[in-house]
């Protein structure tokens, strides 16, 4: 495997969460536990089928989600955090903070989720 030559160590947690739906992605399976695609997919109701697919797949290559595939018809597939995804929720607890101290009347929360 190739190395990426990185600027700091903030590029490193920035390489696993960036992307648009990776914390509300990794936060929702830390609050919820396991999830369906489906359950996924509804709860971030305004993302592609094909973005979403993408962005879980990236969260599984880091070793922060893992996917779990029944042998059904039609197949079941589980998402879950793993011990490493759960490493991120101070970080993403943070995030919450920061965003409900600086929501203003340009946002509407649709499905707030910080706690």
């Amino acid at each position: 495997m190739k190395k990426c030559s990185l600027t700091c160590e903030m590029e490193i947690t920035l390489n696993a969460i960036g992307g648009k739906w990776k914390p509300l992605i990794l936060y929702y399976l830390i609050e919820n536990g396991t999830k369906r695609f489906g359950e996924i997919k509804s709860f971030i109701n305004h993302t592609s089928h094909k973005t979403l697919t993408n962005q879980l797949r990236e969260l599984e290559d880091d070793n922060l989600v893992s996917r779990t595939v029944y042998p059904t018809v039609p197949p079941k597939v589980e998402y879950s955090i793993t011990e490493k995804g759960m490493s991120l929720y101070p970080i993403l607890e943070a995030m919450c903070e920061w965003g409900e101290k600086n929501l203003d009347d340009r946002y509407e929360l649709i499905n707030p989720q910080c706690k």
